[in-house]
């Protein structure tokens, strides 16, 4: 894939994501900033950006890279989704505790 059909799609999801009223999560890059700076009124305004939100996505991210630790949750042994669910459960407690 080369850069450019990169650029359109990284373009096409945020157009899509922002359709949607999804909120960044990922701050803008710099080479990015200074772009639209370069370009000035045409470089459009920056994308409002939350600093706690990525905060609150480690959370759960970190949340589940530990759940991934439980070898029958990362491979899903479990057949039925109940006893995948109760594994699930009893990771949980045993990390909460």
């Amino acid at each position: 894939m080369c850069p450019a059909s990169r650029f359109k799609a990284r373009r096409g999801i945020r157009n899509y994501l922002r359709k949607r009223g999804i909120p960044h999560t990922i701050p803008e890059r710099s080479d990015q900033q200074a772009n639209r700076r370069r370009r000035g009124s045409n470089g459009g305004r920056p994308p409002a950006f939350d600093k706690e939100r990525p905060k609150q996505r480690n959370v759960v991210d970190r949340c589940f890279n530990a759940l991934k630790q439980y070898r029958a949750i990362a491979t899903r042994y479990d057949k039925t989704r109940e006893s995948y669910e109760a594994t699930l459960i009893i990771a949980s407690l045993l990390m909460w505790i």
